[in-house]
């Protein structure tokens, strides 16, 4: 599974290079999804362009990435068009009441076990963990973000179906191997 869930984004070479090595064709050559509908706070606002230069430090073109809002329909397989969904932070419970409401959880649950890549960041990684109901199901168990040092999670590889917190810090991510999910730093 081509997921990665992050606190901060592709905010180190350890997470950049993670993300880089799943790509199936030269970056540049990479079409993105960019969805920012959950930064719906001028905090999170604040971050977007950010967000948006994770993507181009990867070396992935601005004419290649598509900005996605979810709030219409997209009516085609998301795979048909794009390698790589981008989902940035902001109001969890927003975002995933638009995905679900525009049908796009199937999607983007087709467009992973189809082999595409998604990142997620912040709310973004949230809406894939057992915080909230009618999440996407990825993680069995809840997920911080943001946290301190002290207070993350060890990095390593945790069974499928952990079920305890998993705390990230800021620059830590979860990756997911075929019987297993990974956090590294």
């Amino acid at each position: 599974m081509n997921v990665i869930l992050t606190s901060c984004g592709l905010d180190t070479k350890r997470i950049a290079d993670a993300f880089t090595e799943m790509l199936p064709k030269p970056p540049s050559e990479i079409k993105a999804m960019f969805i920012p509908t959950a930064a719906i706070f001028p905090d999170a606002i604040d971050v977007l362009p950010k967000c948006l230069n994770d993507l181009r430090s990867c070396g992935i073109k601005d004419e290649n990435i598509s900005v996605y809002d979810l709030h219409n329909e997209f009516g085609q397989p998301i795979k048909d068009i794009y390698d790589v969904v981008y989902l940035c932070g902001g109001d969890t419970k927003y975002l995933l009441k638009r995905i679900n409401e525009q049908g796009f959880n199937q999607k983007i649950l087709d467009f992973i076990s189809g082999g595409g890549i998604v990142v997620g960041v912040s709310a973004g990684s949230i809406i894939f963990a057992n915080n909230l109901p009618d999440n996407l199901g990825l993680l069995k168990c809840s997920l911080g973000v943001h946290c301190k040092e002290d207070n993350c999670a060890k990095t390593g590889v945790y069974p499928k179906d952990w079920q305890e917190k998993i705390n990230l810090s800021n620059r830590q991510a979860i990756l997911f191997q075929e019987n297993s999910i990974v956090v590294i730093q």
